[in-house]
């Protein structure tokens, strides 16, 4: 089959930057591959990346707001966050480009926020997948009630309003989000599949199941088992997020060679850290790592 466009397809992809440098690349890399015209062939207008200074509070609520007025009940939307990820009096942040501690309500978006955005997207195919809770923290928050949360409560409610919904975070509560070359671990393997790793069926086609399946076994691979990420697929679609091969069935080479960063301890035990998943408010959020249910 010729090379051709995704054409259902949409994203917004996040990544932070700041005092998290690694999350630009992380998010220019799955832009990239997803508007490469020979693999998942998204119409590059359709991609939408915000990076650094550009991806503060109101930058990804406006890029969400154009997401709802431009998609469609046949669309497909990923959305990708690369950061911090905290809970702050009872509510969960994403925390923005520009965050101020000081101020969380006006610069970072509250999960009720976020949710309330994305329910607003009429398209009923939304994959989330989140890369946030990062080692490091945000700077002296010694003295302020902050708690790391790899997921907001908020969005996980979103599973249990219907089909439709399929959530991806980097890691279990209190496991580190590894790096890598040239992209973090969690990343790097979700751009793996998106070219056609670990695919079900060679049909030219990544479906939500080839993306969890693959993601589930091959992170904790890389790592030694000491990252497993969060799934979110109970009676979820086994729908299409993506040509894999810009519809050919033969996948292509993966263009790089995804290698974890490790740093030896003085037990000589691998140690590989930069993103950390935390929060002991975690387990409220139902985690779920290889019980994937899907409606065909």
């Amino acid at each position: 089959m010729s090379e051709q466009f995704f054409t259902k397809g949409y994203a917004l992809i996040v990544g932070v930057g700041a005092d998290l440098p690694g999350t630009i690349d992380d998010a220019s890399g799955l832009a990239k591959i997803l508007k490469n015209t020979g693999r998942c062939a998204y119409p590059p207008e359709q991609v939408h990346l915000l990076t650094g200074k550009p991806a503060h509070r109101a930058g990804v609520l406006m890029a969400l707001d154009d997401l709802a007025k431009s998609t469609d009940d046949d669309s497909t939307v990923i959305f990708y966050f690369s950061g911090h990820g905290y809970q702050y009096e009872n509510a969960y942040y994403l925390m923005t480009n520009g965050y101020n501690i000081k101020d969380v309500k006006a610069t970072a978006i509250s999960g009720a926020e976020f949710t309330d955005k994305i329910m607003a997207i009429p398209a009923q195919k939304k994959v989330i997948l989140l890369d946030c809770c990062h080692a490091g923290g945000m700077g002296d928050i010694k003295s302020i009630p902050f708690v790391k949360a790899p997921l907001p409560l908020e969005v996980m409610n979103l599973f249990t309003k219907g089909v439709g919904y399929v959530l991806i975070a980097s890691s279990r509560e209190n496991e580190d989000s590894f790096s890598g070359k040239p992209y973090s671990v969690f990343t790097g393997v979700l751009i793996e599949a998106l070219c056609g790793k670990g695919v079900a069926k060679t049909d030219g086609y990544v479906r939500v199941a080839d993306l969890a399946g693959y993601t589930s076994e091959k992170v904790p691979q890389l790592t030694k088992n000491q990252q497993h990420p969060i799934l979110h697929f109970e009676k979820a679609d086994n729908f299409v997020i993506a040509y894999y091969a810009a519809g050919d069935s033969q996948p292509k080479a993966v263009p790089f060679s995804l290698q974890p960063e490790s740093e030896l301890t003085d037990d000589n035990n691998s140690r590989m850290v930069i993103h950390q998943q935390a929060g002991d408010n975690a387990k409220q959020f139902g985690q779920v790592t290889g019980n994937i249910t899907f409606n065909e």
